[in-house]
């Protein structure tokens, strides 16, 4: 980003240069807040928009540095959305996303790159080297614009599955052709056996310091900065130990931050610290990602792009076709061994290959010996450009038409009845945390826990009383509101029966069948 480092040592003029630069841009990022609230353009296409702005205007020339984004910012960004990511919604929908970010991947690489050698006649090499760098999808913009507009939960944790998973392949992707391009000698069950151990290296790397930090947690006596201040070891840790010891660092964040965000935090940890560590993760990710989209914004020169406009335009044709022959093929596959994805949802995950500050930062990681190097950076700057503000302003009008999530009033009155209970239960549960601690006398904590308990009791009664009522109309909103939860009874029973089986419990016949049982009731739940 801006170049900090070299300007340790250096004189207080290039520092007050620093400062009034960083104060500039804070002002600029809350601006553009307050204004795309109000003309609902997505934050980030307005970010990038107000960095082309003002480009010209600051006292200082910074642009992206790559080695910060990838080193520092690449890991908030994937512990940040890992730590608030639910296991067992992941796990629900674990194969149209492994398709997506797997095959997804290696088929929209390969057809942009046999784009672009053809259409512009660049050699393999740097052809799939860009191929892999538009492959990667940035999804901050897609799911900034999933939290202005409703859509059904099942989607939203298909897109950030997706991106957690499709940052770590494409890296792997990039670095074992950046390998053939360095040795000239990689084949191809050399580069597969490459893969498997960086990804499962990555995986074990990030276990391990899951459950060390899960130790760790343990023994910080319930204090939310030192939990701060640990979490944020292990996401910086995780990727520098995975790239030292030549395993995707991406998956050690992605994984660490999935076994802390769903181990611990949702059991040891009172409500006050896991609020606390899940406000500083978002606000970090928040910040990352304004100055990051500022930057772009700043780094790209128009002019430039004026020149390599035809090349631009070419490569986002050829990205966005490897995206339509990734996503709808591969996702109609999905139908014959698990719930079929609705063709909607088909079409804001075609649209949503919206590219970012990851594409920009291994553009500008491109060796120097590279034939055209330049021109191939020029040319990634400019499809991201065209592709955070073409699709990023387009992706909520089609959202809008698409019409993917309606919610009724009787819906919303169920959810505010739920949101009471739910809140009022969770206040119970810190109430006993605190009486067992010693910190709230029996009798304040009986005279608090009552008055939570008329809250229960209100809600509990409203909601008995409505489901008790039969008409089509309100079973078939009970139906749809309770899918998820039956989803999620269906796979605690298949749990259950897993971990019967490993400790011989039950015959393996047995637990197959029910399994079986178990899979079909689950393919025949509807999309929530």
């Amino acid at each position: 980003m801006i170049q900090i480092l070299a300007l340790v040592g250096g004189d207080q003029g290039h520092f007050a240069e620093l400062v009034t630069v960083l104060i500039i841009l804070l002002l600029v990022a809350t601006i553009v807040a307050l204004l795309s609230r109000r003309l609902r353009v997505p934050y980030v296409s307005g970010l990038v928009l107000a960095g082309l702005a003002i480009s010209e205007v600051l006292p200082r020339r910074i642009g992206l540095d790559s080695s910060l984004i990838i080193n520092l910012f690449l890991p908030i960004l994937l512990f940040e959305a890992s730590i608030n990511t639910d296991i067992s919604r992941l796990r629900s929908t674990l194969k149209p996303i492994l398709l997506l970010a797997g095959p997804g991947v290696v088929i929209s690489c390969a057809v942009t790159a046999l784009c672009l050698k053809f259409g512009l006649g660049l050699a393999w090499v740097p052809a799939l080297l860009v191929g892999v760098i538009l492959a990667i999808t940035d999804t901050v913009s897609v799911i900034a614009i999933f939290k202005e507009i409703s859509v059904p939960s099942r989607l939203i944790t298909i897109v950030e599955g997706e991106s957690l998973f499709n940052d770590g392949i494409a890296l792997v992707l990039f670095s074992l052709i950046l390998k053939f391009y360095s040795t000239g000698s990689v084949t191809i069950g050399a580069g597969l056996k490459e893969l498997v151990i960086v990804i499962v290296g990555g995986l074990i790397v990030g276990l391990v310091l899951g459950y060390l930090g899960i130790g760790l947690y343990v023994r910080s006596e319930d204090d939310p900065l030192s939990s701060i201040l640990l979490t944020v070891a292990i996401a910086l840790s995780a990727f520098q130990i995975g790239q030292f010891l030549g395993v995707s660092g991406v998956v050690a964040v992605v994984v660490a931050g999935l076994v802390i965000g769903n181990l611990e935090l949702s059991r040891s940890v009172s409500a006050s610290s896991r609020i606390t560590v899940l406000s500083f993760w978002e606000y970090a990710g928040f910040g990352v990602n304004t100055f990051i989209f500022l930057l772009i914004g700043l780094e790209i020169n128009l002019s430039t792009l004026g020149k390599t406009l035809p090349a631009v335009l070419l490569a986002v044709l050829a990205y966005q076709t490897g995206r339509f022959l990734s996503v709808y093929p591969l996702l109609a596959v999905v139908g014959k061994f698990d719930r079929t994805i609705p063709f909607r949802w088909q079409h804001v995950l075609f649209l949503g290959n919206i590219k970012g500050s990851l594409s920009m930062a291994l553009a500008l990681s491109l060796p120097i010996s590279l034939a055209g190097r330049e021109e191939l950076i020029a040319i990634v700057f400019g499809t991201v450009l065209l592709s955070l503000v073409g699709q990023g302003v387009s992706l909520p009008w089609l959202i809008g038409r698409l019409k993917l999530s309606h919610t009724s009033e009787s819906q919303q009155w169920i959810e505010g009845l739920q949101s009471q209970l739910m809140t009022a239960k969770a206040a119970q549960d810190e109430l006993d945390t605190l009486l067992k601690g010693g910190v709230l006398p029996k009798s304040i904590y009986e005279e608090m826990r009552s008055s939570y308990q008329i809250r229960v009791a209100s809600a509990e009664r409203s909601l008995r009383d409505f489901y008790n009522r039969r008409s089509d109309k309100q079973t078939s909103i009970n139906h749809s509101h309770f899918e998820a939860v039956r989803r999620r009874l269906l796979l605690a029973e298949k749990n259950a029966l897993n971990d019967a089986l490993r400790k011989r419990i039950l015959s393996e016949e047995v637990v197959r069948s029910r399994l079986k049982a178990i899979d079909e009731k689950l393919l025949a739940l509807e999309d929530d």
